[in-house]
C-alpha cells in the first residue's frame, strides 16, 4: 500500500489571485472577492492568535527574561570559582 504525501495549501494570498484569474467580470469578481475575504477572516478569527501589541508585550518580556538569565548564569560561574578557590584553599592548609 502506498502513501501519498499530502501538498499544504497554498496560502490566502494565492488563493485570492487564483479566485480573481478565474473570474473575469468586475461585478462578479468584487462579489466573490468579498466572499473569499470574509471566509479568510472567519478561519483566522477561529486561529489562537493575539494581537500584535500584546506579542510585542510578550517579547519585550522574553528579552528581559533572558538578559536576566545570562546575568545570573556569569554570577553562578563566579560563585562557583569563587567556591571552589575557597575549598582549594581550605583543604591546602596544613594543620599543626
Amino acid at each position: 500500500m502506498t502513501t501519498m504525501a499530502l501538498k499544504p495549501p497554498p496560502p490566502p494570498w494565492e488563493v485570492l489571485q487564483q479566485v480573481t484569474e478565474m473570474v473575469g467580470g468586475a461585478g462578479l469578481k468584487g462579489e466573490v472577492d468579498k466572499s473569499v475575504r470574509s471566509l479568510a477572516q472567519s478561519a483566522l478569527s477561529r486561529l489562537d492568535m493575539v494581537s500584535r501589541e500584546e506579542f510585542d508585550a510578550q517579547a519585550e518580556i522574553l528579552k528581559r527574561t533572558r538578559s536576566k538569565v545570562v546575568a545570573l548564569e556569569v554570577e553562578l560561574e563566579e560563585l562557583s570559582k569563587e567556591l571552589e578557590t575557597l575549598s582549594l584553599e581550605t583543604t591546602s592548609v596544613p594543620t599543626t
